[in-house]
């Protein structure tokens, strides 16, 4: 019965198809100013291709730059299709529950650096106990937005920020995860100082393997408890 419940579900979402089209900062519509627009709407499924840092297409910079304040919100935003923000048509449809996470690195240039260097996370939603405090939910219930804080302490300077959506409906096997990314760029003001230690730094390639335990999951079993991969949220951002 579970292995049916189980090819039911993939059946029926194998199709889902989003990416990280717009950023806010504040209450401001920057729109797609500073994304990297991918080539594709669909999702990436190895860790160990450099598609994993800003999606397909998302290596190449773009001339927008969004500046952020540090101690400030700001929001990226996913749609299925390019283009459509209806708060209608969920972000990621088809119950593709799995957790968002939300990375910075700092670059010298944000629109031509390639994200190959260290990135932070500054923010995640995981797993709360039900189907609906998934962080792919979350998004759904929220027209495709994920807030988070930039950290007040954070060193002004150019950064890329990497939004991911992790969908684990078909996580039960290795490579079965799908990762729904895309990159934005912006230039932190401020009069922070502080830098991430060494502990909390990963690069892309090599921050998660097919393997770990939060990216070949059941998420069928019950209870299930939940650990997203990568490393601890920077504690300044917490």
């Amino acid at each position: 019965m579970k292995s049916f419940l189980h090819l039911l579900v993939a059946a029926g979402t194998v199709s889902a198809h989003a990416t990280f089209q717009d950023l806010w900062v504040g209450t401001k519509d920057e729109a797609e100013t500073c994304v990297r627009p991918a080539s594709t709407n669909s999702p990436i499924t190895s860790v160990t291709s450099p598609d994993i840092r800003c999606n397909a297409g998302g290596a190449k910079g773009v001339a927008g730059l969004c500046k952020v304040s540090a101690g400030s919100p700001v929001s990226v935003e996913m749609h299925q299709q390019p283009g459509d923000r209806s708060c209608t048509n969920e972000a990621l449809g088809g119950k593709h529950y799995g957790p968002v996470n939300i990375y910075m690195s700092p670059v010298a240039d944000a629109t031509t650096d390639d994200g190959s260097g260290e990135w932070f996370k500054v923010a995640q939603d995981t797993y709360a106990g039900t189907d609906e405090s998934w962080g792919t939910e979350m998004l759904n219930t929220n027209c495709g937005k994920k807030t988070f804080t930039v950290p007040k302490e954070l060193k002004a300077g150019q950064y890329l920020v990497r939004a991911e959506a992790i969908a684990l409906h078909t996580a039960g096997s290795e490579g079965g995860a799908q990762f729904y990314l895309g990159c934005y760029q912006v230039e932190v003001e401020g009069t922070g100082t502080a830098t991430p230690p060494a502990s909390a730094m990963v690069k892309f390639p090599g921050a998660y393997k097919a393997t770990d335990p939060g990216i070949k999951v059941d998420i069928y079993t019950k209870p299930l408890e939940y650990q997203a991969p990568g490393p601890e949220v920077w504690p300044s951002a917490a």
